[in-house]
């Protein structure tokens, strides 16, 4: 079920973030506006117009807005430079723009400037020289390449890290329900022997939680004997298998390893090798 919920996680992050930038846009649009109004109203007072009225300010395209008056007017470049700066800073704004004014009957451009936000001394051209009274329309275009507000730039880090957190998630589940399955594959080879569980290629019998471990000879006599329960095994049989393929015969060793596999099964009352006098040993499972 865990993994669901990640996805379901992952696709609200994505969701979220394409909401937060929606959001963003729209509050990128009423800062601009406000800004803009007040530029408009700190350039007609620098002529000592206090009651021209700044027409409502119109978003033309994506990063282009048009700021207007009702009356005919006549203004410093410096002064209107200063105040388009100082409004969109106070509102957060620090993006390049592109500044053009048009005369309103002919939309000629009667000055233009652009500033680069992080550069020192730009250059206001015709600063101190008034552009003469008419009626006039201020375009102002930002650039599409601009970072964001430092508090929108800390939102989109934290995005993707929240977006690099799920993912490394979703790669521990992947790699864990691999590795579970891989270690199950390994594992198949496995045979129930009352309270054990025995492993013949491992080499080991588990009981709950705790591991026996078995020596190559106790391991090949028992998977013998496992797998002919109840069933009389010769001992010419058990030392073939176990012990003349390595070359190797010791009168005694069989005797030796059941003694020692008879230890290790001793907790399981149901389970005992039994030796057949003269014949051979048998596994005997209740």
């Amino acid at each position: 079920m865990r993994t669901p919920i990640v996805f379901i996680l992952l696709f609200f992050l994505f969701v979220n973030n394409g909401n937060s930038q929606e959001a963003h846009d729209f509050d990128f649009d009423k800062r601009v506006k406000v800004a803009l109004r007040e530029a408009g109203n700190h350039l007609l007072l620098s002529q000592g117009d206090s009651t021209s009225i700044i027409t409502p300010v119109k978003k033309l395209d994506n990063q282009v807005y048009k700021l207007s008056f009702n009356n005919v007017l006549s203004f410093d470049p410096a002064n209107l430079s200063n105040a388009l700066e100082k409004s969109l800073m106070r509102v957060g704004i620090e993006k390049n723009y592109l500044v053009e004014v048009k005369q309103c009957e002919n939309t000629e451009i009667t000055y233009s400037y652009q500033t680069n936000f992080g550069e020192e001394n730009v250059l206001i051209p015709c600063g101190g020289r008034e552009v003469p009274q008419s009626c006039y329309e201020i375009f102002v275009e930002f650039s599409e390449n601009n970072s964001l507000p430092v508090e929108d730039s800390k939102s989109e880090i934290i995005f993707y890290i929240l977006v690099a957190s799920v993912l490394l998630f979703l790669a521990f589940v992947f790699y864990s329900k691999y590795y579970w399955y891989k270690n199950k594959e390994e594992n198949t080879d496995v045979t129930a022997l009352g309270i054990f569980q025995f492993y013949p290629e491992q080499n080991k019998l588990i009981k709950e939680a705790e591991e026996i471990t078995l020596t190559n000879k106790e391991s090949e006599l028992l998977e013998i004997l496992v797998a002919r329960p109840n069933e009389v095994v010769k001992r010419e049989e058990l030392t073939k298998k176990v012990w003349e393929d390595n070359g190797v015969i010791v009168g005694r060793s069989l005797d030796t390893y059941i003694s020692k596999l008879r230890k290790k099964l001793q907790e399981d009352k149901s389970i005992k090798i039994t030796n057949v006098h003269g014949v051979g040993y048998k596994l005997e499972v209740v």
